[in-house]
C-alpha cells in the first residue's frame, strides 16, 4: 500500500511540474511570436478598504490617494517573471483589502 501512495505521490508532482514548465514555455513563445496572443495584460483594481471597528462592523472606505491602481499581469496558468496570472488577479480585483486598527500599548 505504501508503494502505490509514493507512486501516485510521485505522479503528481511529475504533471504538476510538466504543467508548469509547459505554461513557462507557451508564454514565452507568446513573448516571441505575437500573434499567438499578448503574453502580458493588466488589471484594473478599485482599491477598496474594509475597515473593522470595535464593534465587530465593518466600514468600507476607497484609498483617498489612489482610488484605481493597474496591475500588469501575465496570461498563463501560473505566475511567472513576477507577475501574477491575469485570471487571479480579475479574480480578486473586486474583493475588499481587509484593514486593521492597531492601537499601541501603553507600557
Amino acid at each position: 500500500m505504501g508503494n502505490l501512495v509514493k507512486r501516485t505521490l510521485l505522479l503528481a508532482v511529475a504533471l504538476a511540474a510538466l504543467a508548469y514548465a509547459g505554461d513557462y514555455a507557451l508564454l514565452r513563445l507568446r513573448m516571441v511570436f505575437p500573434r499567438w496572443g499578448a503574453a502580458f495584460d493588466s488589471v484594473e483594481m478599485e482599491r477598496l478598504y474594509a475597515i473593522a471597528l470595535k464593534n465587530g462592523k465593518t466600514e468600507y472606505e476607497l484609498d483617498a490617494q489612489r482610488p484605481e491602481v493597474t496591475l500588469p499581469c501575465v496570461r498563463a496558468l501560473f505566475p511567472h517573471l513576477g507577475y501574477s496570472p491575469c485570471w487571479y488577479l480579475r479574480r480578486n480585483s473586486e474583493k475588499p483589502i481587509p484593514m486593521i486598527i492597531l492601537v499601541p500599548m501603553r507600557g
